[in-house]
């Protein structure tokens, strides 16, 4: 029997179903991925991004306090947070939505950049 990725430190319920989401079924995929991939899977399948949560998985699969970050750790959590953010699509907010950008019913922000 596999463990539930609530059974890593500070994760919880809401954690495990944003995981089952995201296709991390277990701790063991959650350690094998990593804090940094696993957090943008989470994003790509439609977890909003919020540092806190982000730095409360990287603390939790080190084993440590989710409040156990300070300082210059924090402050270079915040800068791997920020590229993952940046660097992940997140999910249309539904089906519909996501057929609707399709078929282009739906100005996009890219779309309203000036064109070069």
């Amino acid at each position: 029997m596999t463990d539930p990725v609530s059974s890593i430190r500070n994760l919880g319920p809401a954690m495990d179903a944003a995981c089952a989401r995201a296709g991390i079924h277990s701790a063991d995929d959650l350690r094998a991925l990593g804090a940094d991939a696993a957090y943008a899977r989470l994003l790509a399948a439609g977890t909003r991004p919020h540092f806190i949560g982000y730095y409360v998985l990287v603390m939790g699969l080190q084993g440590r306090p989710w409040n156990d970050c300070k300082g210059k750790e924090k402050a270079e959590l915040r800068a791997r947070f920020d590229a993952i953010k940046a660097a992940t699509k997140p999910a249309p907010a539904s089906k519909l939505v996501a057929e609707l950008d399709a078929l282009g019913v739906r100005i996009r922000p890219e779309d309203l950049r000036p064109q070069s």
